[in-house]
């Protein structure tokens, strides 16, 4: 399926999925290692055909659940959107709690959770931001 061509701030694509390890450097060394991906973050990739400059999504590996919290799966997804703030005001519109927001230098993030409970980032890459 197509993202929407929707005007207003809108999910792009997926940034990445992150999930928790036992040992996320000899995780992050595998892939690297035997699947040749690698990058500042863990393994990334870099998207070819999207305007902003050095777009990029990647696999994370965490040693505890930490950083998913309060999601209950074990994992995260990360999707990336063209406008964090924008988005977020929309979904606090339609009732759905933003647990938290931040901007980071590097992009923008706001977190909410799925029905079940899985824990949903939402990140705007900053301009010329190539980790």
């Amino acid at each position: 399926m197509a993202v929407s061509d929707k005007a207003g701030p809108r999910v792009t694509g997926l940034g990445g999925v992150f999930y928790v390890v036992r040992d996320p450097e000899a995780t992050r060394a595998w892939y690297r290692e035997t699947l040749g991906i690698d990058g500042p973050y863990g393994p990334q990739f870099a998207w070819a055909n999207e305007p902003r400059a050095h777009p990029y999504s990647l696999i994370s590996h965490f040693a505890d659940d930490q950083y998913i919290r309060p999601g209950t799966g074990g994992f995260m997804i990360n999707l990336r959107v063209d406008d964090v703030a924008g988005l977020a005001a929309m979904l606090r519109d339609k009732g759905v709690e933003i647990l938290g927001e931040a901007d980071e230098g590097y992009g923008k993030f706001a977190w909410l959770l799925d029905p079940d409970g899985v824990k949903i980032e939402l990140w705007e890459q900053v301009e010329d931001s190539l980790p």
